[in-house]
Parts: C-alpha cells; sequence; structure tokens
C-alpha cells in the first residue's frame, strides 16, 4: 500500500507540474498577444565598422496578419512587409517590386540582423506549438523566473527546442535559448523593460543573438505601441503595399 501511495503521489506530482507549466505558456500567450496591435519599432543592427538603425510603423491583426513599413532610414523608407498566415511579400521601393518570400529564404538575414524572416513570422501561439516543462527557478536579468523547457509538439516550427526564462509577476520571458533540432543552440533573446501596456505587461526592448555570429546581436527596441485599437481590413491587402 505505502509503494502504491508513493508512485500516486508521484504520478499526481508529475501531473500538478504539467498544469503549472501550461498555465505559464497560456499566461505568457494571454500577455503577449491581442486583437490588434499598432507599434513604432527600433532595430539596432551592430555591424563591424558601423551601427544602423531602422524605425518602423508596425500593424499586427491576432497570430496570423502584419504589415509593417519602414520610416528610416532614407534609403531604405517605404519598404514594405505583409505577412498573411503562413505567406510573407516585401515591396522594395528602389526597384517598384514586390517579391514572396519563402522555403529556404526564410532563414535569410533581415537587414544584416540578428533576426531571420523566420523569426519575424513566428506569431502562433506558443500552446499550439510546444508542450512546456517547469525545470527550476532562477534570476535573470533582474528578474525572478521560472525556467521552462518547451519541445515542440508540431514539425513546422523554427525552433524544435526553446529554454525559457520566465518573470513570476506577470508571466513574461526574460530570455530565450533557440535550439536546432539536433540540439544546437541557434540564438538567444534577451528581454528587458518590461513595460504595462493597458491590462498586459511587455518587454520593451529584446537583444536577439546569433551564436554562430560574431558581434553583440541585434537589439529591436519598442518606441511605441497600442493594442486593441481598430485597424482598416485594407492596411492587411497586398494593394496597399504598392501605395
Amino acid at each position: 500500500m505505502k509503494k502504491i501511495f508513493i508512485l500516486c503521489a508521484f504520478f499526481l506530482s508529475i501531473g500538478s507540474q504539467a498544469q503549472d507549466a501550461n498555465k505559464i505558456l497560456k499566461e505568457i500567450d494571454q500577455n503577449m498577444y491581442t486583437k490588434t496591435k499598432v507599434s513604432t519599432t527600433k532595430m539596432i543592427v551592430y555591424g563591424k565598422r558601423k551601427t544602423k538603425e531602422i524605425i518602423t510603423k508596425g500593424f499586427t491583426r491576432g497570430t496570423e496578419d502584419s504589415f509593417s513599413e519602414y520610416l528610416s532610414p532614407a534609403r531604405e523608407k517605404g519598404t514594405k512587409m505583409l505577412k498573411l498566415d503562413d505567406k510573407l511579400w516585401i515591396y522594395s521601393p528602389s526597384s517598384d517590386r514586390t517579391i514572396q518570400i519563402s522555403g529556404h529564404m526564410l532563414r535569410q538575414s533581415v537587414n544584416g540582423s540578428d533576426m531571420s524572416y523566420e523569426d519575424m513570422m513566428q506569431e502562433r501561439k506558443l500552446v499550439e506549438m510546444y508542450a512546456p516543462t517547469i525545470v527550476g527557478e532562477e534570476e535573470m536579468n533582474g528578474e525572478e523566473c521560472y525556467i521552462l523547457e518547451l519541445d515542440a509538439k508540431t514539425e513546422d516550427v523554427t525552433y524544435q527546442k526553446i529554454k525559457m526564462w520566465v518573470e513570476k509577476k506577470h508571466s513574461v520571458p526574460m530570455r530565450q535559448d533557440l535550439f536546432a533540432k539536433s540540439g544546437q543552440m541557434l540564438k538567444t533573446i534577451n528581454m528587458s523593460d518590461i513595460r504595462k501596456v493597458g491590462d498586459r505587461y511587455y518587454p520593451f526592448k529584446m537583444n536577439y543573438k546569433d551564436v554562430l555570429k560574431d558581434g553583440k546581436g541585434t537589439d529591436f527596441v519598442v518606441m511605441e505601441m497600442e493594442n486593441n485599437v481598430p485597424i482598416p481590413d485594407h492596411v492587411f491587402n497586398k494593394s496597399n503595399l504598392k501605395k
């Protein structure tokens, strides 16, 4: 009887941990995703000789549709990107051409940064893509965090495994280590400057670091953000790319 009791307690503990891990993942999704989002962001690309800053205005609807336009620098102003579900188009004003980015091209760097087009495309909710496990607790970037390991539930994800540090108070990711199917770590994302936007909390600064490249990575900084604001349907239309 004692052995049966111990086994039952063990399996109940495992089940409770799984529920807690899924609860945290759902809270992250609840925090990070809204019906609509309008933001102005700055991407700082640290090159070997000089630093490039790209300011972008972005519109997001749910987890499937997004539209963005470069506001600066002058050389790239007017470049537009449209994502509809799993398709991505880019319009270049210098050539007045629209091209679709797909297949292996999605793994390419965006403007020489440590971010790929796949990184920008990944908008699905975490609970749809990963099975989480709590593996510990630790302070990260000045915040007390749970440590989660996320294993992919489907094949069509950019990263097969993620190690994630999640701030306890508001369920905001503070760091992510991103792994390939082989187990090799590919990138890290460090988050900081958590701010409240409406009833949600969001990191306003993220540093993406491709561990296979030299340098100090790419900073992605949110300058302004509004959630759940009306966005006209025509924004998410291919005809909007050349307007």
